[in-house]
């Protein structure tokens, strides 16, 4: 009888550790596999591994959620991030162009489900990187080597940006910012095209010099052809009649003048002026 209790108690007490062991080891798994924290800056897509797949529509915020043990929750970090690229690209003549070039980019918030569906975590690697060398050497070839290095950085620029933006977008990602930092032509190409355009702008300042001179000089063409003009109107108004009025003044005013004087009436050779030949005290 008394083996017979013994039996019992020590298979309830096997029976207690199993069962005991058994919900330790759900507790176990339960605490590492569904309460889950995503963090701010983050957004998670579930994989259901038993329900449907991977669940695209229902993106996680930040926050403690609680999943199934045999579900997945897949985290994305959303914030912006800087990818700099060194790209080798041929001009529109062959000439190899070495570009370094930086974008900034991030995730689009709700349709993380996609990206990890098309692209998975690596999506930088596998999507935006070659997504920009593509953009940088389609827009390095519409161009000359002068012209990448004076005068059409920022338009190709904007090319990339704009051929950037619709296919990332495209592919769940928003395109940020677009920042060429530095364009590298060959030694000698770029000594090549320094000197030809110090040329030119030796050329634009000897034009500008010439150009200045030649309005120095019609200036004081005009200036003397003003001032003659003005002898000539001045000497038409001088007539004989006014000349000779103008001497009868003076000669009056002299007259008055203290001291004897001779007059004499001019003739036709003085023009029929008074003249004062002389006089004394």
């Amino acid at each position: 009888m008394s083996d017979q209790r013994y039996r019992t108690s020590q298979g309830k007490l096997i029976s207690a550790a199993v069962v005991g062991f058994i919900i330790l080891m759900v507790l176990v798994i339960f605490s590492s596999a569904t309460f889950l924290t995503i963090d701010a800056g983050e957004r998670g897509v579930l994989f259901r591994r038993f329900g449907g797949g991977l669940d695209k529509e229902n993106i996680y915020p930040p926050g403690f959620h609680i999943l199934a043990p045999w579900n997945t929750m897949h985290r994305y970090d959303v914030r912006e991030k800087q990818i700099e690229e060194k790209i080798d690209a041929l001009s529109n003549n062959g000439l190899n162009i070495a570009v370094d070039v930086t974008v900034r980019v991030n995730p689009a918030y709700d349709q993380i489900g996609g990206l990890h569906e098309k692209f998975g975590q690596d999506y930088i690697n596998t999507l935006i990187r070659p997504e920009v060398r593509s953009a940088v050497r389609e827009a390095i070839g519409k161009f000359t080597p002068e012209e990448l290095y004076s005068t059409k950085r920022d338009e190709v620029q904007t090319l990339i940006q704009t051929d950037l933006e619709k296919s990332l977008i495209e592919n769940y990602i928003e395109l940020r910012a677009t920042l060429i930092k530095d364009i590298e032509l060959p030694d000698k190409v770029r000594g090549a095209i320094e000197d030809k355009l110090e040329a030119e702008q030796s050329a634009l300042k000897y034009e500008f010099i010439l150009a200045k001179e030649r309005q120095e000089a019609e200036r004081r063409i005009i200036e003397a052809e003003a001032k003659a003009r003005a002898n000539q109107i001045l000497n038409a108004s001088l007539s004989t009649n006014i000349l000779r009025d103008k001497g009868i003044e003076a000669t009056l005013e002299l007259a008055k003048a203290p001291g004897s004087k001779v007059v004499v009436i001019g003739g036709e050779g003085s023009g029929g002026m008074p003249l004062i030949l002389g006089g004394g005290n």
